[in-house]
């Protein structure tokens, strides 16, 4: 048996990024299972949805109703998406616990997905902060467009690296490094996360990456090598920013566990998340990106991890 060294942990962005820009609803109940399903899986941390304005992102419209469905265990290990000092507030009153506190590291794409500056954004951070510590939460600085901007072009590294320098950002327990658009490459991603980990307050690195341009689980494979101890997937690869033109999902959860062999991770497991991410992509009129759940689906049986090969060598 191969052993696979640097590891992380993985974080299902399903029922938040996976979702953004799905044409169909999930009811509370829906999203309540599909938690528990992965949870009792194995699945160490989810992000569970978003604060972002119904309006603006419709399948984010019931995220209170299923935190306050939570139970404090299962709450301990889901993240939600938060732009403001008021998201956090009725995150925190509805029960959540981890909060991802968002925003660009280009100004025109803040301004597009959250209506406001950078600067802005990053002011009202300390705000916020003092809400998660009030509650004894803990809260992310997280980073989108930290490579590419659709509106600007290349983000510059130093521009990453100040922004998780400045004082305001201070009271983060992690920092998400995000690859908003997919553009980057496995250097730039190894690059930016080591300096990422050398260059500013030591924190948590967590890697969001997409697999817009098909380097998905390389990228995330560069991010676990320069020191990313958690990184994000999506089921199918469904996901992608409404605010972000040329944006697709992310990378697929199914490939990151099957390229870092975490322990609890088996091919029954394999098998039993295949069934999950199917029914779940078939409900929402998706197509499966899952090169890992192709695979599974093939004929090639002498390969443990194709489902029904243990079955057939019995």
């Amino acid at each position: 048996m191969y052993e696979y060294s640097p590891t992380a942990k993985l974080r299902d962005v399903t029922l938040r990024d996976g979702l953004q820009l799905t044409g169909k609803m999930l009811s509370t109940d829906r999203k309540l299972e599909v938690i528990r399903q992965l949870l009792e899986l194995g699945v160490p941390e989810l992000e569970v949805g978003s604060l972002a304005r119904a309006d603006k992102v419709p399948p984010m419209a019931n995220t209170l109703e299923v935190i306050g469905e939570l139970t404090a265990e299962e709450l301990a290990r889901c993240w939600v998406w938060v732009a403001t000092p008021r998201h956090v507030e009725k995150a925190a009153d509805a029960g959540a616990r981890n909060f991802q506190y968002c925003f660009s590291a280009s100004d025109s794409h803040n301004e597009a997905n959250i209506g406001r500056t950078m600067e802005a954004s990053l002011s009202a951070m300390p705000a916020a902060t003092e809400i998660v510590k009030s509650v004894g939460g803990q809260i992310e600085l997280c980073l989108a467009t930290s490579f590419t901007c659709p509106f600007e072009g290349a983000v510059p590294p130093e521009r990453v690296l100040a922004i998780a320098n400045d004082p305001r950002t201070a009271g983060a327990t992690d920092i998400v490094i995000c690859d908003t658009l997919g553009q980057a490459v496995p250097a730039q991603v190894n690059s930016l996360v080591s300096r990422v980990g050398s260059e500013t307050p030591q924190r948590r690195i967590v890697y969001h990456g997409h697999d817009t341009w098909g380097l998905g689980v390389a990228n995330t494979l560069a991010a676990i090598s320069a020191g990313a101890t958690m990184v994000d997937g999506a089921l199918g690869g469904l996901g992608g920013c409404p605010f972000a033109p040329g944006a697709s999902g992310n990378t697929a959860s199914e490939d990151i566990l099957f390229a870092t062999r975490p322990d609890w991770f088996k091919p029954e497991t394999l098998a039993t998340l295949v069934e999950i991410s199917e029914k779940l992509l078939s409900e929402l009129g998706e197509r499966m990106r899952s090169k890992t759940v192709q695979g599974a689906r093939s004929n090639a049986m002498a390969f443990d991890w194709v489902i029904g090969a243990r079955d057939q060598a019995g």
